[in-house]
């Protein structure tokens, strides 16, 4: 009975630190991806997975239409693809 019960909680201690190690970061990455995605509104300058940036001129259910650059072209994509809200530190140019 003394290895059945100690086979017990070495498979218990295994699946906490599963738990602890992969899981949960990833549920805690997800929502706050979800909630940037959320919080998009006009105005706001984006990043997408594909590294294109801009600034959103319509947010509707499920996408966003941003423009990119001075030649205001316009792009609609659906929100998961978005990576990151605000400008990027390397994407500032340096002051002279």
């Amino acid at each position: 009975m003394g290895d059945m019960g100690y086979s017990i909680i070495m498979i218990l201690v295994m699946v906490a630190i599963v738990y602890f190690l992969m899981i949960r970061p990833e549920s805690k990455r997800k929502k706050a991806a979800q909630q940037l995605r959320d919080s998009l509104a006009v105005g706001d300058e984006i990043t997408t997975i594909g590294g294109i940036t801009g600034t959103i001129c319509a947010v509707k259910e499920n996408t966003i239409v941003f423009e990119t650059g001075a030649d205001r072209v316009r792009l609609e994509v659906t929100k998961w693809a978005i990576s990151t809200k605000g400008t990027q530190a390397a994407e500032t140019p340096a002051k002279q």
